[in-house]
């Protein structure tokens, strides 16, 4: 079997997952239960969005760059990592918010009432903070997943610190994607109800992903 047959899951697995979250949140009676479950099950749904659309990001990303159908290396790891990643954020983006909202109320950021103002706070807050550390937090994972893959033996923590590019991290990543992409990406996704914030995060992973590969 050639190796283009092999590739063919890439696009059926990308596609099924991204209708899927589509008809969920189109069908009146599955966006309401799929509200209800992700209320009651923050973390879980968390792991679940993340693993899953994030994973989606990185097979598009990758093919985008190979120009053909293509999976990055150790693809259940990856889901499992940004599953957990996943549970991270749900559990920022519900301290951020409520913390900005208290600042706003102790008159100590201004703006009042104004929701446009409390997302767009929030937004630089958690993207100015907690954005550059799970960037690197993901760096250092691509890089140890990418090294185990190559064979070379024990893959310590100087390996891969030391094998990532953190002047294209800081001047590209931090410098151009935050300010320019996640900033306002994330004022949009702070103005939606908070059952709809973590899946837009989520979904915003494999926009992102499609953009690295236009620049690279």
């Amino acid at each position: 079997m050639s190796n283009r047959l092999k590739c063919l899951w890439i696009p059926a697995f990308s596609a099924i997952i991204v209708i899927a979250f589509a008809l969920i949140l189109i069908i009146p009676d599955s966006r309401m239960a799929f509200q209800g479950v992700s209320d009651m099950h923050p973390y879980i749904m968390g792991f679940i969005k993340f693993g899953l659309l994030a994973t989606v990001g990185e097979l598009l990303s990758t093919s985008l760059r190979a120009k053909k159908w293509s999976a990055p290396v150790y693809v259940p790891a990856r889901i499992l990592i940004w599953g957990i990643i996943g549970v991270w954020i749900t559990y920022m983006m519900k301290i951020f918010p409520n913390g900005v909202s208290a600042l706003m109320g102790l008159g100590l950021l201004p703006g009042g009432d104004i929701v446009f103002l409390r997302a767009l706070f929030t937004s630089m807050t958690m993207n100015l903070t907690f954005g550059p550390t799970f960037m690197a937090v993901h760096k250092c994972t691509d890089k140890w997943l990418e090294l185990k893959a190559q064979k070379k033996g024990k893959v310590g923590l100087k390996n891969i610190i030391t094998g990532i590019d953190w002047y294209g991290f800081v001047t590209f990543t931090l410098f151009k994607t935050v300010p320019l992409f996640w900033i306002p990406a994330h004022t949009v996704t702070f103005l939606l109800p908070s059952s709809y914030q973590v899946i837009m995060a989520a979904s915003l992973s494999v926009a992102l992903g499609i953009f690295l590969s236009l620049k690279k």
